[in-house]
């Protein structure tokens, strides 16, 4: 049976020993999400609590039908697009460039940690530059299913749109991904 179905059910009865079960289950998957959006680690940390704070806040009125992660992603989502909305940039690389120290920080929640060797780190960077170049919706389609290892039917359902529109955004992803690292 689906363990979220009966968190929920405990939380919803005011159960806070299911709320920190549940919270220790997804903390580290929204962590990586929002560290995708958000290179800076504080800003993604507080991303994180809101999304739970939301989550939370809108218990009594949620009605499980599938997996809670893809509530938490599109909750996730929404705020990182408010964070740059609210502070007028486009991306994270508009702001700014990750630190070494915030590179070594990303090692728990599921990124490579800073490496010295130059040629890896230019192609990183080449590779980030080309992402935060694509429209809104093929970067997300990207980094949920490569980075986070989602599969297009749960993008699908986070985006609330058809599978086979996420099939092309991959497609249009991937191939403008191409296109732009060519270029380099």
């Amino acid at each position: 049976m689906d363990t979220d179905f009966f968190l929920i059910r405990k939380m919803k009865n005011g159960d806070e020993a299911a709320m920190e079960a549940f919270v220790r289950q997804y903390y580290p998957m929204i962590l990586k999400y929002c560290r995708y959006h958000v290179p800076d680690a504080g800003y993604a940390e507080d991303l994180v609590q809101e999304t739970f704070l939301r989550f939370f806040g809108a218990l009594p009125a949620y009605r499980h039908s599938g997996r809670a992660a893809n509530y938490l992603y599109r909750i996730a989502g929404n705020l990182c697009s408010d964070f740059y909305r609210r502070r007028g940039k486009g991306g994270p690389l508009s702001e700014m460039v990750m630190a070494e120290e915030d590179w070594e920080e990303t090692k728990g929640a599921g990124q490579p940690a800073f490496s010295l060797d130059m040629t890896q780190l230019e192609t990183r960077l080449d590779v980030e530059q080309a992402l935060w170049r694509l429209p809104g919706e093929l970067r997300e389609v990207i980094v949920l299913h490569y980075f986070l290892d989602l599969k297009l039917r749960e993008i699908a359902r986070i985006q609330e749109v058809g599978l086979p529109l996420v099939k092309y955004r991959m497609r249009e992803a991937k191939r403008r991904l191409a296109e732009m690292l060519e270029e380099n």
